[in-house]
């Protein structure tokens, strides 16, 4: 079903990730259970995207590696915050699920779908796009090689459409 995030998970700790924030999120359900289930890691719930970069900052202090896992409808929770990375020019590994693209349902949802590649942009944040769940685990690899703000960006043609009778089935 979600093999892309076992793959991403194997990437993760390939690369020495010790810390994984995350906003609770349908896209990374498989994801955020397999880092949480993982004795190595530390996968720390958040109550904003934005409590992710200080998150990130403080890990890099101590000299661990981390990533942010968020849906884009958080994004713009971040863009404020981002100019941490900015000024202090440490990396940041975000995976963002998207929404707001093709087949959603939730209008709420589109604007910052729409946005979030400008947004993190705008910001200084290099931005890939996975279209198909063969590319999740190449990019994120590619982005844990990076030393700067980096975001990968998953569509929702690979995450799928969620929808309200699906929330109420779960």
């Amino acid at each position: 079903m979600q093999a892309w995030a076992e793959e991403v998970h194997r990437e993760l700790k390939r690369a020495g990730v010790r810390l994984v924030g995350y906003v609770p999120d349908a896209g990374h359900k498989r994801l955020i259970e397999l880092c949480r289930a993982d004795k190595s890691m530390r996968a720390v719930v958040l109550t904003t995207e934005e409590d992710g970069i200080g998150l990130a900052a403080g890990a890099w202090l101590g000299g661990k590696r981390s990533v942010l896992l968020m849906q884009s409808s958080g994004v713009g929770n971040t863009v404020n915050v981002l100019g941490l990375l900015k000024t202090c020019g440490f990396p940041l590994v975000m995976i963002v699920t998207m929404r707001g693209e093709a087949g959603e349902f939730n209008a709420w949802q589109v604007p910052m779908g729409e946005g979030t590649p400008a947004a993190f942009e705008t910001m200084g944040v290099a931005v890939s796009r996975a279209s198909t769940a063969d590319e999740v685990a190449p990019l994120v690899a590619a982005a844990l090689k990076d030393e700067r703000a980096t975001a990968v960006l998953i569509s929702q043609k690979v995450i799928g459409i969620k929808s309200f009778q699906d929330q109420t089935n779960q």
